[in-house]
């Protein structure tokens, strides 16, 4: 493999340097003679752990996936409605079936060049739009639960890889939302619209029939072939819990069976006691119950970077599931963020600091993030704690309102 490797390192470079894909993909079939999509698969995964920035290798996934067509044409996955993976499949077949239809409107109004004659099409193209922006919780599920799943059986890049896509998807759409609302304001010319929306439009539905290909026939087959029949049931568990797209046909999440016979779990065992603070005793089943109370996400990472916990309140800022605990911090963010959790992580691990804060908007809400170090008292690097808060109402207080008022 090593031999390959090298081969595959430098086709990466050559692409990113602007070498013809068509060319590529003939060197490519003759590095991958005698190999698989699973094979490439770890053979990718060594190359990142040696260094090569993720980024650099999306660029070989089309090149990858065009080669493998016909073979994985041949491939059909073959799984239950109310199955995780085909309520997936379902949400990508409405999704495609969305995006061709903006694209075949969206030809149409910049055919008539005036946006006082497009009112028709530009509620076409908004309602499609509003679908996008109602599709996050397709996403979430992907990331929060599917994802670690697929990377706890030993395959960690394909999900890193389907995640840079999601972003690029996410760009995209922000672009198009944009573009809708100057239209519908007319702030812009017709002419810098139409130039932008069909170079936005079509890129999108670029990417999102390649991406979807790529899960439907890469990932989410590696998934099958990994993940046991309990896991699902848990996976589908958590899906529903962080709730399905307002166009998910009520069918595709029909109740999941399994035919085999589950191994019945034991009963838990609750337990008892307290737990001796320095400010005071706990009794051990309050602990929860607090966390949960308190108007924060938190989240605790231990010292190998790995998530630990996290508070489960009802009304959580970020979507967490079960499918984290014991997941790789790093592999919980997009790509793009990774430099700057890795130097908040070193820079907390060698006491360089004690914590980190960041601001973001999220949904017209301003969501306030803190990291802190949490050590020892002998001052032992015990691991992280992330803390979310939604401030938006705190920022409007004035004044004073009193206990009794």
């Amino acid at each position: 493999m090593s031999e390959k490797k090298k081969a595959l390192k430098k086709l990466i470079e050559e692409l990113n340097e602007g070498k013809d894909p068509e060319a590529a993909k003939k060197d490519f079939k003759e590095i991958i003679s005698d190999a698989g999509p699973d094979e490439l698969a770890k053979a990718e995964e060594e190359l990142v752990k040696e260094g090569m920035p993720r980024e650099k290798l999306n660029k070989l996934c089309d090149v990858h996936l065009a080669v493998f067509q016909e073979q994985l044409d041949k491939q059909p996955i073959l799984v239950p409605v109310g199955h995780p993976v085909s309520i997936l499949m379902e949400e990508h077949r409405i999704l495609l079936e969305y995006v061709g239809k903006l694209n075949e409107t969206t030809t149409k109004a910049v055919k008539k060049g005036d946006f006082d004659k497009i009112t028709d099409e530009l509620k076409v193209m908004n309602e499609v739009a509003d679908h996008f922006k109602k599709a996050t919780k397709h996403y979430l599920r992907e990331e929060n639960v599917l994802f670690p799943y697929i990377e706890k059986h030993g395959l960690s890049e394909p999900p890193a890889q389907m995640w840079i896509d999601h972003d690029k998807i996410r760009a995209l759409e922000k672009e198009l939302f944009e573009l809708l609302e100057a239209a519908e304001k007319k702030s812009m010319k017709f002419s810098v619209f139409k130039d932008k929306i069909m170079k936005v439009v079509p890129s999108l539905a670029n990417m999102m029939a390649t991406h979807y290909y790529k899960e439907n026939n890469i990932l989410l087959p590696a998934g099958i072939r990994l993940i046991s029949q309990s896991e699902w049931k848990t996976i589908r568990h958590d899906f529903d819990e962080i709730g399905y797209c307002c166009f998910t046909p009520k069918e595709a999440t029909k109740v999941f069976t399994v035919e085999e016979k589950e191994e019945e779990l034991p009963e838990e065992v609750k337990q008892e006691g307290m737990i001796e603070f320095d400010t005071g005793p706990i009794p051990i089943n309050f602990i929860e119950p607090i966390l949960n109370s308190l108007p924060i996400d938190v989240t605790f990472v231990d010292h190998e970077d790995k998530v630990r916990y996290f508070s489960k309140g009802d009304e959580r800022i970020f979507i967490r599931s079960k499918a984290i605990i014991g997941r790789s911090v790093i592999n919980c963010h997009p790509s793009k963020s990774y430099q700057a959790v890795e130097e908040i992580l070193t820079d907390f691990r060698e006491g360089k600091r004690k914590s980190a804060e960041f601001w973001i908007d999220l949904e017209g809400r301003k969501i306030y993030i803190r990291y802190f170090a949490v050590n020892s008292k002998e001052g032992k690097y015990l691991g992280c704690l992330e803390v979310s808060q939604d401030i938006t109402d705190i920022q409007k207080l004035e004044g004073q309102k009193l206990l009794l008022d």
